[in-house]
């Protein structure tokens, strides 16, 4: 859930809730339940129309909290959902005019083979999807999903369809791409990845080879904290880096 903070009642200002709040603000408070989300994102989705800030006569943006909600909403469509922003756009507007809609399904009828799985939050979240529903949660094209497939960055499972953690990627690639970043610039990054995840692999192997069950449940947390650990880092020397190259 989003945080509210409170305060300033009843001494003639505007209370956390009203006070407009810069970009910066938030991407804080939408951080924790949305970690990947960015600034570029939040502008993005701005240019595409679904939230519609102020604008301080020296041009600088300024949210609401029916901003920050409604980029929530946004947002949890688009995870949870695989929805293209055009129909979550038409169906934001219906539920701001009041119309009782339901909630739209990008591909219709789920294809054969895929199933959904909940969180511990409670929310179902598809485990696999379709190509045609992952083209909607990235919104690219077929020809953007070849490239990226043909260089490595976006593959379907063995079972057939994507699970979520490739629907993350696809999104990812798709916003590096705004920047005008290609698949072969990407595939240093790929190639990375796959060394980490084989180092990472060396060090529980042992864990994953016994025979206690407990012991092969212990090597797969050792595994996805090592990952979370290993992530930190990489994004830690990027930015030590981008210090040394820009300064």
């Amino acid at each position: 859930m989003l945080r509210t903070p409170t305060g300033g009642a009843g001494h003639g200002t505007a209370t956390a809730d009203d006070r407009p709040m810069s970009i910066g603000t938030v991407l804080l408070r939408l951080r924790d339940e949305f970690p990947e989300v960015t600034i570029s994102k939040i502008r993005f989705l701005e240019a595409e129309g679904l939230v519609e800030p102020q604008r301080t006569p020296s041009g600088y943006r300024k949210f609401h909290a029916e901003d920050v909600e409604r980029l929530a909403q946004v947002l949890r469509m688009q995870r949870d959902h695989y929805l293209p922003l055009k129909v979550i756009r038409e169906h934001l507007d219906a539920l701001a005019r009041g119309e009782q809609v339901a909630l739209p399904s990008p591909g219709g009828e789920r294809e054969q083979g895929e199933c959904a799985w909940t969180t511990g939050s409670g929310r179902a979240t598809a485990a696999r999807i379709g190509r045609a529903e992952l083209l909607a949660a990235a919104e690219v094209t077929e020809s953007d999903l070849d490239a990226w497939e043909a260089y490595g960055l976006v593959a379907p499972t063995a079972e057939g369809g994507y699970d979520s953690e490739m629907v993350n990627v696809a999104r990812l690639v798709a916003d590096l791409g705004r920047f005008g970043l290609e698949p072969r610039h990407l595939r240093a990054m790929r190639a990375a990845a796959d060394r980490e995840a084989g180092l990472i692999e060396q060090v529980v192997a042992p864990l994953r080879r016994h025979r206690n069950p407990q012991t092969r449940a212990h090597a797969e947390a050792t595994a996805r904290e090592l990952a979370e650990l290993s992530v930190r880092l990489h994004a830690a020397l990027v930015q030590t880096a981008l210090q040394i190259r820009l300064h």
